[in-house]
């Protein structure tokens, strides 16, 4: 049971994340920004996330329900009714969306590509919408009706590219990237989403072929599926309740994904611990290095060392990169992990870095290492947010509090059809 305090606790923090997406969107085309830098572009996946945060919204009253459906519709309208084609000035192509948008016209920006994964968390939030807003009125109806075409639309087989792993993206000047979905990471959810589509799914071939690439490391004393940024073990948990539930792989290693992802917390810790490149700040109560935003590009003389630091990079324990930034969204979205180590540590950073909270809440990074003389201790902190931060803010921490959005991904019949078609079997999935 959670300690009232502590729940009015939490609630500020998710309530302040999901505030991201009721402020840095477009009225009209529901499109939400990249980042809250005046002038940036919408980005497809933060608009993923806005249509998961409504549905938690509207259930926590920080919107009214009939306000949420208004948003979720909108956005669904627009992104349905917008122009798909392969010329380049278009949001898509095959029902699948580009990366960065205009807010305003919703065409592509920055010669950037149509992406798969990206586009992945866009389809999570519509079947999430479409799964709460399921009352019988003339919004809610065309919630359901237009999230359930937007997913069907999107050409699975298509994104394959004749190959049997799903390609990164793709642009119009050049085709298909040249990478492939290959290994652990945060494909789980596209592979999954991918399988259970009922108009163009994935063969189910593409599963095993994918879990190959897979690297099963033991790292101090934990042992696990690698990844090093700490996002990659939390975005698909967002949507997808891993607990009890196997895979063939993880069934060889007795183990599930839930588990994986509550080691890889720990070892994040125990890396902070031994701090074995001795950045300033890293303490028990100190840690979360994932795909941030940093100070660099930029190299210092600190301590008698020389130091490289990155901008915007997937830094990761133990093997790197790690230029001493820390991600306070990536603890908190540990929540459901590892609770033990996830609150003590949020509660610190707030008590020693009170500089961290600003605006939509914790600021998404910051660097005690790259600092000034007499400078505050945080050192470095991110001047912005990012709507890929904010969101696993609000989803993890109200899966935590009351488990909404997983509960309403149990009874979706697309996500339960994808993950028995990937092998997954036990807990739940047997009985839903």
């Amino acid at each position: 049971m959670i300690d009232p305090a502590r729940d009015a606790w939490l609630d500020q923090l998710e309530r302040t994340a999901a505030a991201y997406f009721l402020h840095e969107v477009d009225a009209e085309t529901g499109l939400v920004r990249d980042t809250s830098r005046d002038g940036d572009p919408a980005t497809i996946a933060g608009t993923g996330f806005a249509l998961t945060t409504y549905a938690v919204a509207a259930e926590r009253g920080y919107l009214t329900r009939e306000d949420a459906a208004e948003r979720t519709r909108r956005a669904l309208y627009f992104l349905w009714n917008a122009p798909q084609g392969e010329d380049g000035d278009t949001m898509g192509a095959h029902g699948f969306f580009y990366h960065f948008l205009d807010m305003k016209s919703g065409r592509r920006v920055w010669r950037c590509e149509v992406s798969t994964i990206d586009s992945t968390i866009l389809f999570a939030g519509a079947l999430v919408a479409a799964a709460y807003f399921d009352r019988d009125t003339p919004v809610e109806r065309e919630i359901r009706h237009t999230a359930d075409a937007l997913y069907r639309r999107a050409d699975w087989n298509w994104a394959l590219d004749h190959g049997p792993l799903v390609s990164l993206g793709w642009r119009p000047e050049r085709g298909f990237l040249h990478f492939r979905w290959k290994g652990y990471s945060e494909a789980l959810l596209l592979y999954v989403l991918g399988l259970g589509s009922p108009t163009h799914a994935l063969p189910p071939s593409c599963y095993p072929k994918w879990c190959k690439g897979y690297k099963w490391k033991t790292l101090y004393g934990y042992a696990m599926v690698y990844a090093g940024p700490l996002f990659i073990h939390q975005l698909s948990h967002g949507w997808i309740d891993f607990r009890g539930i196997r895979d063939e792989y993880m069934a060889e290693h007795d183990s599930d994904y839930f588990e994986n992802s509550r080691r890889a917390t720990h070892v994040q810790r125990e890396y902070a611990v031994r701090n074995p490149r001795n950045f300033r700040g890293y303490t028990p109560d100190c840690w979360g290095i994932t795909a941030s935003d940093g100070p660099g590009p930029a190299t210092r003389v600190i301590d008698g060392e020389r130091r490289r630091f990155w901008h915007y990079r997937a830094r990761g324990v133990p093997n790197g990169p790690d230029d001493g930034t820390l991600s306070p969204w990536a603890v908190v979205a540990s929540l459901p992990f590892a609770p033990e180590i996830v609150v003590p540590t949020v509660e610190a950073i707030q008590h020693h870095h009170p500089e961290l909270r600003r605006g939509y809440g914790f600021a998404c990074s910051f660097n005690p290492t790259f600092r000034d003389s007499g400078g505050a201790a945080s050192g470095w902190v991110s001047p912005r947010h990012y709507a890929i931060n904010q969101g696993p803010v609000v989803l993890m921490v109200e899966n935590f509090r009351s488990d909404l959005v997983w509960r309403l991904m149990r009874g979706c019949r697309y996500v339960t059809d994808g993950l028995r078609r990937a092998g997954f079997s036990g807990g739940w999935i047997d009985d839903a």
